[in-house]
């Protein structure tokens, strides 16, 4: 499945950044690739970026998910842009798409940084949101005050609620823009991990990052982090959650273009 992609990158390639690998962002779970542009256009001037809309996500195409589906979508959409290897950075589901294809096909993958999310299962706290968002009913007509009217009824926090509302097509016969009921048939795998062979492991170059306040990365993790991604650190990002790169966007950044610049 080719994906859908945003692509930007600097107006002249400088001879410095000239054969560099592109950067390459992966959003979470009902996420869409221009919720990364702020990090995408501060990369994309010195840097090809491409950020992706995942299955079922924006404008990409629908269909079941899986990790090794997901990963196999990422590694021929890159493919098809002439894309490899590239540098990938995914945030939470993004970023277990990431480690996926990393470790089954390493060669593909330049360098790696996932943010708050391990190689385990970890669940996100979203199963019951996309059932419950399979039952709104929609009016003839909606426009963008009313969508977040008629979720406030199902989903009181503001922040999350943002989040659903780019998901909603708005004006005449409103509804979800997005795969909704793929995503929810396919949530047990979401919030799963994949099988990796035994041996399996990805030797490039990787940062975890995660948020101070964020109960996804243990250190009951560490270990299977070692032995999957032997050269890998980690980094803890202050006064920030699992959305790390919303509640703290300027030292996500920071660490981001650091690790970018460095590899």
């Amino acid at each position: 499945m080719l994906l859908n992609v945003i692509e930007r990158g600097p107006e002249e390639a400088s001879g410095q950044d000239a054969g560099r690998p592109p950067v390459v962002l992966l959003h979470g779970l009902f996420g869409r690739a221009r919720n990364l542009g702020f990090f995408q256009r501060r990369l994309a001037r010195t840097r090809r970026t491409l950020a992706i809309d995942l299955r079922n996500h924006g404008a990409s195409p629908h269909g079941l998910m899986d990790y090794n589906t997901m990963s196999a979508d990422l590694l021929d959409t890159l493919a098809h842009h002439n894309a490899l290897p590239a540098t990938l950075v995914g945030h939470s589901m993004g970023g277990k798409v990431a480690m996926t294809l990393a470790l089954m096909r390493p060669g593909m993958v330049h360098s790696l940084l996932v943010a708050d999310i391990p190689p385990a299962r970890t669940g996100h706290g979203q199963f019951g949101l996309g059932e419950q968002m399979l039952h709104v009913s929609f009016p003839p007509y909606l426009n963008r005050a009313g969508a977040d009217m008629l979720l406030q009824h199902y989903i009181p926090n503001a922040d999350v609620r943002a989040l659903m509302l780019q998901n909603i097509r708005v004006g005449e016969n409103p509804g979800w823009c997005i795969g909704l009921r793929e995503i929810v048939e396919s949530m047990p795998n979401v919030e799963s991990w994949p099988y990796i062979p035994e041996g399996y492991s990805y030797p490039g170059p990787t940062l975890f990052l995660a948020g101070a306040n964020s109960p996804y990365i243990r250190p009951e993790h560490y270990m299977t982090m070692r032995r999957l991604f032997p050269n890998y650190r980690l980094e803890l990002i202050e006064k920030a959650g699992h959305w790390l790169h919303v509640e703290n966007p300027e030292r996500f950044a920071e660490l981001l273009e650091n690790f970018v610049e460095t590899y």
